[in-house]
C-alpha cells in the first residue's frame, strides 16, 4: 500500500472522529486505597500527519484536544463522575485560561511502522519535549497510529487532585496517555 504513494511526495492525512485520546490516572496519598483511578477521555480530537515515504525525518503530526471536551468515564457512579469532571476542567486544567492540549512533532524517526517522536506537549500553557513511540499501521487511504506514554503533572504546572480528610486522598502525579489515531488521507 506505501508502495502506491508517489515518491517525493508528502501524504497529508487528518484525524476522524473515531480517534480516541485517553488519560489514565492512579491513587497516592496515606489513604489512596480509598480514592479511585480514573480514565478520562476526549470527546474532541482534531490533528493532521503529513507523512513523508521518502523522508520520515521530513514528516510532521499535529494533534489538538480542547481541555473542555474531557470527560472522566470511571467510577461508574454519574454524580462521582459529574463531580470529578468539573473539578478536573475548573481546578485542575483551568479550561477557561488554558482551552486545549495540544502536540506538535519536533523530530522524527523510524521506519514505515514504527516511529520514534520528539514532541512538544503543552497542558495548562506549559510546553515540554517528551519522546514517544508510536506504531503504524497503513490502510489504502488510512493510516492507524497508536501510543502511551506518561508524564508527571507537576512538569506542567499542575498539582495532583487532592481530596478526602484533610487531602489525604490524592491523584497521583504520573498519568498515563493513550492514543489512537485514526486519520484519512486527504485528495491531493
Amino acid at each position: 500500500m506505501l508502495a502506491q504513494q508517489p515518491h517525493g511526495d508528502s501524504v497529508v492525512y487528518t484525524l476522524s472522529p473515531a480517534s480516541r485520546f485517553e488519560v489514565a490516572t492512579g491513587k497516592a496519598g496515606l489513604f489512596g486505597f480509598a480514592g479511585h483511578e480514573h480514565t478520562i477521555r476526549a470527546r474532541t480530537v482534531s490533528g493532521r500527519v503529513v507523512y513523508r515515504l521518502d523522508s520520515i525525518a521530513a514528516s510532521h503530526v499535529e494533534i489538538t484536544v480542547p481541555t473542555d471536551s474531557l470527560e472522566v468515564l470511571t467510577p461508574p457512579d454519574t454524580e462521582e463522575i459529574r463531580k470529578v469532571t468539573a473539578s478536573m476542567r475548573t481546578d485542575v486544567l483551568d479550561v477557561a485560561n488554558y482551552p486545549e492540549i495540544r502536540m506538535v512533532s519536533q523530530h522524527v524517526e523510524g521506519t514505515t511502522r514504527h516511529l520514534n517522536l520528539m514532541v512538544a506537549l503543552t497542558i495548562k500553557g506549559t510546553t515540554r519535549e517528551i519522546p514517544i513511540a508510536v506504531d503504524l499501521k497503513f490502510g489504502v487511504d488510512t493510516l492507524l497510529a497508536t501510543s502511551t506514554f506518561t508524564v508527571k503533572q507537576t512538569a506542567f504546572g499542575i498539582t495532583p487532585y487532592r481530596g478526602g480528610p484533610a487531602g489525604t486522598v490524592r491523584v497521583a502525579d504520573e498519568v498515563a496517555f493513550s492514543i489512537r489515531a485514526v486519520a484519512v488521507r486527504q485528495s491531493p
